[in-house]
């Protein structure tokens, strides 16, 4: 049995496995550049650095801790990352042999979903285009969107996002954010308006805080079937934040898990976590947020 760093996560842990199942942890975590290179500090083509064997290891026990059935990431790097990050969590013990890997338009930071479940579907959107100031732009990362089958009653809808980073662009990039973030909204609407009561999770690293109008073009209004609550993670000193933003020594909640109505009631209120440890920044520059859900129907 593997050592257990934080008491609470080992519960969870446990509690996730319960027959079939009674709970499941569901976590989303943005890697920070999972990505391929000789050398750790020798940058892939396009300026994207390889991760540390330290930071690699840190960030498996990190995720061992929580031991999620479904893990959602950002920054992952090509698909060999991808099978390599696989061995080395099943090497410690957490097995997730079900995969979705987006490829959009960022050759270096793509999304991918890592699962317990197999994929009963598969929606991904890797070509979404909008129009700003007179040219075509494209959502970097695109949009990942697929339907799990947990058992033979029950689905869990995941949609995942890494909207634009706060790096200058000359489009201006806390526009071109809420660009991408009206196509996410309006793929939400499409899936939610024809099936209102999806058990759905929306989740990933938006890089705007809850004040900004991307959290609100995400959210939805009030009332309407697409609406989504946030869900308030916290770790156990009762702080939200879950990045920090070492050029301007900035501590802020930039990930974020989003409910649908159809979910909201199985969500486990008193299991919203952050993760806490004090090497976190050794694993990334962001922490991983994670939710208990507990499967009581199936959106038939």
């Amino acid at each position: 049995m593997r050592r257990c760093f934080v008491p609470l996560l080992c519960v969870i842990g446990l509690w996730g496995r319960a027959e079939e199942p009674r709970e499941i942890v569901f976590c989303s975590y943005n890697l920070e550049n999972f990505s391929e290179g000789k050398e750790p500090d020798e940058a892939s083509p396009r300026g994207t650095k390889r991760k540390s064997a330290e930071a690699v290891a840190t960030q498996v026990r990190i995720i061992s801790e929580i031991s999620p059935d479904v893990l959602g990431v950002c920054e992952m790097g090509s698909p060999a990352m991808l099978e390599r990050f696989k061995v080395e969590l099943r090497t410690a013990g957490v097995d997730l042999p079900h995969t979705e890997y987006v490829e959009a338009g960022d050759l270096d930071r793509r999304l991918a979903l890592l699962s317990r479940y197999p994929i009963a579907a598969r929606n991904s959107q890797t070509d979404l285009r909008f129009e700003m100031n007179g040219r075509e732009e494209q959502v970097r990362r695109g949009i990942l969107d697929v339907t799990l089958q947990v058992n033979e009653t029950y689905r869990l809808r995941c949609v995942g996002v890494h909207l634009k980073s706060k790096l200058p662009v000359p489009q201006g990039e806390a526009l071109v954010r809420r660009f991408e973030a009206r196509k996410l909204r309006e793929h939400l609407d499409r899936l939610l308006a024809s099936s209102p009561r999806e058990n759905l999770i929306c989740y990933g690293d938006f890089n705007d805080t809850r004040n900004e109008p991307v959290y609100q073009q995400v959210v939805g209004v009030r009332g309407t079937r697409g609406f989504l609550t946030d869900l308030p993670c916290a770790d156990s000193g009762g702080d939200r934040w879950t990045h920090y933003w070492k050029t301007a020594d900035q501590y802020s909640r930039i990930d974020f898990l989003f409910a649908s109505a159809g979910l909201l009631p199985e969500v486990n209120r008193a299991r919203l976590g952050v993760y806490r440890s004090a090497d976190w920044n050794v694993a990334s520059d962001h922490r991983p947020v994670f939710t208990l859900i507990r499967p009581v129907e199936s959106d038939s």
